[in-house]
């Protein structure tokens, strides 16, 4: 799900690299054409450092037999799993009673403003584009599904991971659909152009860059997920705010084994993994759903990620916050066994929340001299949201 764009500059919204300027308000323009790019984003090409060389390949395959032990066991039985019907009507009772708990779900929605759905369907259709995430797992070298159902550890875990992560777009979905609230089929347009234009979050087949960034990735849409479960308690839907749960008690399993992966990593090559960390923060970690498209705004993520902002769901605080909690976690601070380059790397992360508290506080005075605009989102029916 979310994870924001940060480089050195606090940018508007810690969800976007990109401040949302002007005071106008969008509006939707005519369509376009079906035989034009998918995206106007689509404009980015990188030389990629692929292969990864032999020995590095080979730290990977070593670790297979620790993958078995110490990952795979967050791995849920699919038996032990919630699954989406268990908090959605169902449609197996009597008809009536099935209309009343959907009649129920549409009344509890409405509590809740257009900028909580703004985004909801936001997270929602980055957890849709999960086949994109897979995908960017299984170019890494070292680690991917070679056959498309390989028992080699790497690969089941990431199988695993995905289908457990399936279902959180599935379930917010059906939410969505069933509240009334949103343009369903813009929703589903959008969530078809995400997949179709995939996303390059400079991960470069590399799994250690690839680990640090799922380390930071899942712990970001833990946070986010909490959020939105607070905010639909505090709206008075008790049900959706047990979904956000639910979705942020997976993501924090998730978080758990990346971030233990990446331990792993630190214990047997630390250099290698401490360069990965550095140039990870230092070329930006962006959302997976940066080339989020509706067809009409190209600057959709942005105004998705302003609203995130504003309203609390994901904010600077909470990213540098990860930060910390990261560095504390892998102990960088106390990092032993690094190279002249390692260490450069270990001093530039460690200062890094201090730099960026600094930066925060001009990009909040910066901000207080903007006046908000109003933006119209396709997903929302015919309303305005402040971004």
């Amino acid at each position: 799900m979310e994870i924001l764009v940060f480089s050195n500059a606090i940018p508007a919204s810690p969800l976007s690299s990109m401040a949302c300027g002007g005071a106008t308000t969008f509006r939707r323009p005519q369509p376009i054409s079906a035989t034009a790019k998918q995206s106007p984003l689509l404009s980015r090409h990188r030389k990629l450092s692929h292969p990864m060389p032999p020995e590095k390949v080979e730290v990977f395959k070593s670790l297979e037999s620790w993958v078995s032990r110490s990952v795979l066991p967050l791995v849920k039985p699919v038996n032990k799993c919630w699954q989406p019907i268990e908090f959605l009507p169902n449609p197996a009772k009597p008809i009536d009673n099935f209309i009343d708990e959907v009649k129920a779900l549409h009344d509890r929605t409405v509590g809740l403003p257009d900028e909580y759905f703004v985004v909801l369907v936001g997270d929602m259709i980055t957890e849709e584009a999960l086949p994109t995430y897979q995908s960017l797992i299984n170019t890494c070298d070292g680690v991917r599904d070679e056959s498309g159902a390989s028992p080699c550890p790497w690969a089941t875990w990431v199988r695993s991971w995905t289908a457990e992560e399936n279902r959180h777009g599935d379930l917010l979905r059906t939410y969505l659909y069933l509240s009334g609230r949103v343009d369903m089929l813009m929703i589903d347009r959008t969530t078809q152009y995400l997949i179709a234009a995939g996303a390059d979050i400079g991960l470069d087949n590399n799994p250690y860059l690839t680990f640090v960034y799922t380390s930071f990735q899942e712990r970001a849409t833990f946070v986010s997920h909490g959020n939105t479960a607070r905010l639909a308690k505090k709206g008075g839907d008790a049900v959706l705010a047990s979904i956000c749960g639910t979705i942020a008690a997976d993501e924090k399993r998730h978080e758990n084994a990346y971030v233990r992966i990446v331990e792993k990593l630190l214990e047997v090559d630390p250099n290698e993994t401490m360069l990965a960390i550095g140039k990870m923060m230092r070329k930006r970690i962006t959302m997976p759903g940066h080339l989020m498209y509706d067809g009409y705004d190209p600057n959709l993520f942005q105004h998705f990620s302003s609203v995130a902002e504003r309203i609390g769901v994901y904010t600077i605080d909470d990213y540098m916050e990860i930060m910390e909690f990261l560095i504390t976690r892998w102990r960088l601070e106390k990092l032993d066994g690094l190279k002249g380059d390692g260490r450069r790397e270990q001093e530039y992360v460690c200062g890094l929340p201090t730099r960026m508290r600094k930066l925060q506080e001009q990009a909040a005075e910066r901000a207080r001299k903007v006046e908000p605009h109003e933006h119209k989102f396709s997903w929302i029916f015919n309303r305005e949201v402040i971004v």
